[in-house]
């Protein structure tokens, strides 16, 4: 992706003949006509920069798609949704008009009109304009366009297509590959899901050629390179069960990338913002997000092609001014908290912790953050810490979540803060969210949440900092891990899923540590928990603690028919008993789709 990239509208293709009167006379004069645009590279990129900009659509990763969709319908969040969109997705049962179906939709449709848009520009470009030289940079253009639309195609197929399975007819999402120019031409019906990953694949392995040996650097860091293409094709073979080639795709990236999974330190601190951390040794594909101060809302203000406003609903709560949980101040909208038994299912062995009077508050001050009237009770406090210091749960609890009383965030930094860095001054004690009494643990979220200023205030701005993991060689471990598993390579498949375990307790990578898994049914940190999904499946547990909260734990739910059994796991939350029709392993096709298609008019998903 362009460090700094401009979102440019699509330029207009348009159907020219038959007609007596000149083109400009006919002609909208702000359109552009593919018989002479782009005549030039420039031209080129800045349709090129259209195919990118739909990543940070308000109903992709500008906004809705994680927060309000993935983290409700995997349970990371303990919601009740504030819309009957968003309670579908807290509950899993979706109907046909959920608006955050249809925003995924439209958006990744798209995403994939641009590509089309690109790659027939080339076209025109090579045929008409071109320089001597310019064919490998355009390929590299070409390139950037085929990885895109297979992962938009990716993504729709993992949410929409009928199965995650190819079998025989079932249904996967419509294909075009083409620039429709009539009504006609956009009525397209379903293709089969064989062939949705068909055209993924190929359209990942065509970006993966073009992009061959390429290396980006400086504002062009976050650009699809060769690694993101083929890192993709292996998780399109590790999804199709195609382990052979889910092998030698998956391996090519962890031998040939240069890529290795970052140390725990820096891990930790990956997610939240800090500049120095992004475009890292592990990183193969990641959305820039630029940390903005602008006060309008992200996406929908001034600034939509560097910001992300997740952390408005991902914000953490801090202490109120007087030191009390009641007058608990949220750091954003704080819609949603951390689901308790995410708590458990990391291991951690403590259960709710009470207030005490603090012994040490100063009756002749004010109360505040720093002198106040309550405390955690100082016994459960030592525990936690202890937990932390000797491991006894999973370390990446500590990623993801932020624990009442123990971790702090900033409400206003100091004017000397500069985005990017952690702040010198305005930390104060995450509390138990307002309102929700000592009956929850109360955890908030810490990955992509926006814990070093108030984005309620300005300045502050409501806009995150944090860069988004589209792909990173963690996930490339674990998918390479399921494919040896698959293919009668235990010891190997063993081995890469005690890498990354290893990681998380920081110890090195690639040498036995006492943490280490001794088979593939070994006990995870959630079987304390238990947890009749992950504890004693380290595959499960590796890729759901891994990738908690990044997206990727409802595709796995799905492929591997994990839904009912997660709702029996997780309960309830906010928005009632869960439960899991087999109808949601795919969302809905769009009722306004179904109504404006009519080629697809009787092929909506069972049960819908």
């Amino acid at each position: 992706m362009l460090k700094r990239i401009f979102v440019l509208l699509l330029p207009g293709i348009l159907l020219v003949g038959g007609c007596s009167k000149t083109p400009q006379a006919v002609l909208p004069t702000n359109l552009y006509s593919p018989t002479n645009y782009p005549n030039t590279i420039n031209g080129l990129n800045s349709v090129l920069a259209t195919c990118y900009s739909a990543m940070r659509d308000a109903n992709l990763f500008g906004f809705n798609y994680l927060p309000k969709a993935m983290a409700n319908a995997t349970h990371v969040a303990q919601d009740a949704g504030f819309d009957g969109g968003w309670t579908e997705m807290c509950l899993t049962s979706f109907t046909v008009s959920n608006s955050y179906a249809l925003g995924v939709w439209q958006v990744c449709y798209a995403g994939i009109k641009n590509c089309n848009t690109l790659l027939a520009g080339a076209n025109v470009y090579m045929k008409n304009y071109a320089l001597n030289g310019d064919e490998a940079t355009v390929d590299l253009i070409r390139g950037q366009a085929y990885c895109l639309r297979g992962y938009y195609y990716m993504l729709l197929e993992m949410l929409f297509g009928e199965d995650h399975l190819p079998s025989g007819g079932t249904m996967g999402v419509p294909i075009d590959t083409t620039l429709s120019t009539t009504l006609q031409g956009s009525q397209v019906a379903r293709a089969t899901i064989t062939q949705v990953w068909a055209q993924i694949k190929s359209d990942l392995t065509q970006a993966a050629t073009l992009l061959h040996g390429q290396v980006w650097s400086g504002n062009d860091e976050g650009r699809c390179s060769e690694w993101a293409a083929e890192g993709l094709l292996g998780k399109a073979y590790v999804f199709t069960k195609d382990w052979a080639d889910a092998k030698t795709a998956l391996l090519d990236v962890i031998n040939n990338s240069g890529k290795s999974l970052m140390p725990y330190a820096k891990y930790r601190n990956a997610f939240i913002g800090i500049s120095a951390n992004e475009f890292n040794e592990e990183s193969l594909f990641e959305l820039n997000i630029d940390y903005s101060a602008n006060g309008n809302y992200g996406v929908y203000g001034g600034a939509p092609n560097s910001t992300s406003i997740n952390g408005l609903i991902w914000s953490p709560d801090v202490l109120g001014t007087d030191g009390a949980e009641s007058d608990a101040i949220s750091l954003g909208y704080g819609n949603e908290f951390i689901h308790d038994k995410n708590i458990l299912r990391f291991g951690f062995p403590l259960g709710y912790y009470s207030l005490v009077s603090n012994p040490a508050f100063n009756a002749a001050k004010p109360a505040s953050p720093s002198n106040p009237a309550m405390i955690m009770d100082p016994a459960y406090r030592a525990a936690s810490l202890a937990v932390r210091a000797n491991q006894t749960c999973d370390p990446r609890l500590f990623v993801n979540c932020m624990q009442p009383w123990i971790d702090s965030a900033v409400n206003t930094p100091s004017s000397t803060w500069v985005p990017g860095t952690y702040p010198t001054s305005g930390f104060i004690p995450v509390s138990h969210p307002q309102g929700t009494g000592q009956n929850s643990y109360g955890w908030s979220f810490r990955k992509y949440a926006p814990i070093f200023s108030n984005v309620n205030n300005v300045p502050g701005g409501q806009a995150d900092g944090a860069n988004i993991y589209l792909l990173r060689l963690a996930d490339v471990y674990l998918l390479y891990a399921e494919a040896c598993i698959n293919t009668n390579d235990p010891t190997d498949g063993l081995e890469y899923l005690n890498k990354v375990k290893r990681r998380a307790y920081g110890y090195p990578v690639n040498a036995p540590s006492p943490v280490d898994y001794a088979s593939l049914t070994a006990p995870t940190a959630a079987a304390a928990a238990s947890d009749p999904v992950l504890g004693n499946n380290p595959l499960y547990y590796e890729r759901w603690a891994e990738l908690f909260n990044e997206g990727q734990w409802w595709m796995d739910v799905c492929r591997w028919h994990l839904g009912a059994s997660e709702a029996a796991f997780y309960g309830s939350d906010q928005a009632g008993p869960l439960s899991f029709p087999d109808k949601s392993y795919a969302w809905p096709i769009p009722l306004l789709e179904i109504n404006a298609n009519s080629a697809i008019a009787n092929q909506q998903n069972p049960g819908y």
